[in-house]
């Protein structure tokens, strides 16, 4: 359904799973078990894999925090998009790289589910894709202390909303791990 001409393939994106980011998230061993078996099967079926990697004042390039947790392992053939803002597309070379696979729907893991998720997911809807969410395969930080729900809630608000999400032309929605079609 994309509004992007000859784009008909998927692509797998995996935003932010780095050790700063994901150290005390909610259900963070689950959901990066999600994360590798989206990996295993995106790989399996030739889909293109997009590792998304953000940088700022707390995750510094080369750092500790700023690195892939262990558990996930990038290829040397998948692509490294490395960015600075919440919405992975702004100001990096993500839409080049889709494009350069076709890739007119991109389904989403990572984290933190209520910044880079949410800004990726929307930054991509209006952008022309369609944009699924794989809703047991992102997390985000225990936020309550500074005024958020709990992260349970965070997660579960965001996939209500997004189930329902759609445009002229382009469609968002949620589905678990097990269900995902690429």
């Amino acid at each position: 359904m994309t509004t992007l001409p000859n784009r008909p393939n998927t692509a797998l994106l995996i935003v932010d799973v780095q050790n700063g980011v994901v150290a005390g998230s909610h259900n963070r061993d689950e959901v990066i078990a999600n994360i590798n078996t989206l990996l295993a099967r995106a790989r399996s079926e030739a889909v293109p894999v997009i590792w998304i990697q953000h940088s700022s004042d707390e995750l510094k390039p080369d750092s500790a925090p700023w690195q892939y947790v262990p558990e996930l392992v990038r290829e040397a053939t998948e692509s490294l998009v490395h960015k600075r803002y919440g919405d992975s597309f702004e100001d990096t070379e993500l839409e080049s790289v889709l494009a350069a696979h076709g890739v007119g729907r991109v389904v989403v893991t990572g984290a933190q589910t209520d910044a880079c998720i949410r800004s990726t997911l929307h930054g991509a809807m209006v952008r022309g894709y369609d944009a699924t969410l794989v809703a047991d395969a992102h997390t985000t930080e225990d936020l309550s202390p500074y005024g958020a729900p709990p992260p349970q809630q965070v997660i579960a608000h965001t996939n209500l909303y997004w189930q329902w999400q759609e445009a002229p032309g382009r469609k968002g929605g949620t589905v678990d791990t097990a269900d995902v079609t690429f």
